[in-house]
């Protein structure tokens, strides 16, 4: 009963260190933002995960809207796989500056080829000191991945961490409905020009 108990206590603590040291890299990373302190920002974001997440949103919310009037054909969608993620990449990379990054991160305005297409809920906005109503927003992807929501509604979004040997950092932001959208549809401007 003793060495039961025992092992429990140890697994709610390791559990506690888990998502605390979560929680706290996700204050360091609000505060970072809030800050406007875009080297930090990039020093707690894993800029190449971010950018696959990104990339992944957008090609399927592409592929979405082209079969919205017909079905999308195996060889159509190997092309949006391969093209249009390349296409999107390098949007991406625009959008992704250390400047651009801290200011979705910090005012929720998400820009694109230096205009702001949609708003979402900003990181320092979400109260990062009420760690239950953090944990509450908070949703496993993976064993080392977590995902924050910024709030509720179409236009709340949510940032993704992941843990690598040193830490939790950014890896993926949930864009809004309605700018993934936008994002996909200049990306379908771009293919028919």
């Amino acid at each position: 009963m003793r060495w039961f108990l025992g092992t429990l206590l140890a697994l709610i603590i390791a559990v506690g260190i888990y998502l605390g040291s979560a929680v706290v890299s996700l204050a360091r990373l609000a505060e970072a933002a809030k800050a406007a302190d875009a080297a930090e920002v990039l020093a707690r974001t894993d800029v190449v995960r971010l950018r696959r997440s990104l990339v992944d949103q957008i090609v399927s919310a592409y592929l979405k809207q082209l079969g919205r009037d017909r079905p999308v054909k195996p060889l159509e969608r190997l092309a949006a796989n391969t093209y249009g993620a390349s296409v999107a990449d390098a949007m991406i990379a625009r959008m992704l500056t250390a400047e651009n990054l801290t200011d979705l991160l910090n005012k929720g305005a998400i820009n694109s080829d230096g205009n702001a297409i949609a708003r979402m809920r900003s990181l320092s906005e979400l109260d990062t000191s009420n760690v239950l109503e953090t944990l509450r927003g908070m949703s496993l992807i993976k064993p080392v991945e977590l995902m924050f929501s910024l709030g509720e509604g179409e236009n709340a979004g949510g940032v993704s961490l992941h843990f690598e040997g040193d830490g939790w950092k950014l890896s993926g932001i949930q864009l809004p409905s309605a700018a993934v959208q936008v994002l996909a549809q200049n990306l379908i401007n771009k293919r028919a020009g």
